[in-house]
């Protein structure tokens, strides 16, 4: 068994580096214009530049990093995830490849323990098990790197709408722009503070404005309030006031969606908990009515 799929392992990545080698894959345009791009935008820290992962993981991904941005699969979407949970597009790649691998190796496990129980399957089931493994495994990293950003995200907007707040009171209290968005982001703690301090420290350092550093941010990590927050102080300028109603109008309507948001889960909660109680109650009916039932049919 265990030949057979390793056989059709070889025979699936000879194919695949045919197809490649026959049909090479179109650098992306934006691969092409990046070395030609200037340096107006603000081109803020990577975030998994500091982080410390495994040797193997960035070698691994380092190997086939080149390739996926070239083939253009490098979608907003996985650029903007891996931004907000920190992570290198290096250690996804080595996920995707290694998952399949490690699935593929606890079906033959899997396989030869049932062969030597004595259960014998067919080689087509064996080879669809295996496949569906290994297509299961190269997509279990994206789902799971896609829930936990969609979370991080959320708790991300819950700190965006204090920031709003602070910036606002302080915007009351006769501080400027720039000076309200500094004084604000000293204020807070956690993650998501620590990122909007780190965009605005690099901007100044940078000689670029708070506001393009705050936009630079929100298409990095896909977060539209930063982005409309960034518009609005363009817009407005240095105007004290116009910009304090604008930033309260944005933190009450962040408040409400996020209330809306609140609701809406809680509401989808009670709702999966009536399956569970049902399901107990009919369990609890049956344990009552087991013995009367059980008095009947022996009495017929």
């Amino acid at each position: 068994m265990s030949t057979v799929l390793l056989a059709g392992c070889g025979i699936g990545l000879g194919l695949y580096l045919a197809a490649r080698g026959l049909w090479p894959s179109r650098p992306a345009l934006a691969a092409r214009l990046a070395p030609l791009r200037g340096g107006a935008e603000v081109r803020l820290p990577d975030p998994a530049a500091g982080r410390t992962e495994a040797a193997w993981r960035l070698k691994l991904g380092r190997t086939v990093v080149a390739g996926f941005r070239q083939s253009g699969f490098e979608h907003r979407s996985l650029r903007a995830d891996l931004a907000v949970m920190g992570r290198s597009l290096e250690g996804l790649l080595a996920e995707k490849i290694a998952t399949p691998v490690v699935a593929v190796l606890l079906a033959t496990v899997l396989f030869e323990i049932l062969g030597i129980a004595g259960v014998r399957l067919p080689v087509i089931g064996l080879a669809l098990v295996a496949v569906s493994c290994a297509a299961g495994g190269f997509f279990l990293p994206d789902l799971a790197l896609r829930s936990e950003a969609t979370r991080r995200r959320r708790d991300f907007r819950h700190a965006t709408g204090s920031f709003l707040d602070l910036v606002a009171i302080n915007l009351a209290g006769g501080s400027g722009v720039e000076g309200a968005l500094h004084a604000s982001v000293q204020a807070g703690r956690g993650w998501a503070f620590a990122r909007i301090r780190d965009a605005l420290v690099w901007a100044e350092l940078a000689g670029e404005t708070p506001w393009a550093a705050l936009g630079g941010l929100g298409e990095q990590l896909d977060v539209a309030e930063l982005r409309e927050l960034a518009s609005s102080l363009l817009l407005a300028g240095n105007e004290g006031a116009k910009v304090r109603q604008s930033i309260t109008a944005k933190a009450n309507a962040l408040r409400h969606h996020q209330l809306s948001e609140a609701e809406a889960e809680a509401g989808s909660a009670t709702e999966r908990m009536s399956v569970p109680v049902a399901m107990l109650l009919l369990g609890f009916l049956a344990f009552l009515g087991f013995p009367a039932m059980m008095r009947v049919l022996s009495s017929l």
